[in-house]
């Protein structure tokens, strides 16, 4: 397989490869040189959304200064509390359902300066 810039996907010997470096993940250079993590107010902020979901209401927690799989990780962490579904998309923990106090109460727990947002 090959991706849309042409460099190589995969690999049956190596399997996955970085985008940025074309190495396998497991020899990765740039990882090496480590990559900055985002930068946040320090607020995470926790709300409600139920716009362009068919009426399902879903929680968002916003504002968390995590790299990538630590964020994965921390969303397990949430969903598994909530005992509720959701996913991590671009940096935005989604939570399935109307969990904003509790969410806010595991993210206190956890150590970060949570506040609820929004109406």
């Amino acid at each position: 397989m090959r991706s849309s810039n042409g460099g190589l996907v995969y690999s049956t010997d190596t399997g996955c490869m970085c985008p940025s470096c074309r190495q396998p993940v497991a020899q990765c250079a740039c990882k090496a040189g480590g990559h900055a993590a985002p930068v946040g107010d320090g607020n995470v902020r926790v709300s409600l959304q139920s716009k362009g979901r068919g009426g399902k209401s879903v929680t968002l927690v916003k504002g968390v200064a995590l790299d990538p799989m630590a964020l994965a990780v921390l969303g397990k962490q949430l969903r598994t509390a909530c005992g509720a579904g959701g996913t991590v998309k671009d940096g935005v923990i989604e939570v399935q359902g109307d969990h904003c106090d509790a969410l806010v109460q595991a993210l206190v727990k956890l150590g970060h300066r949570a506040k609820r947002a929004g109406g």
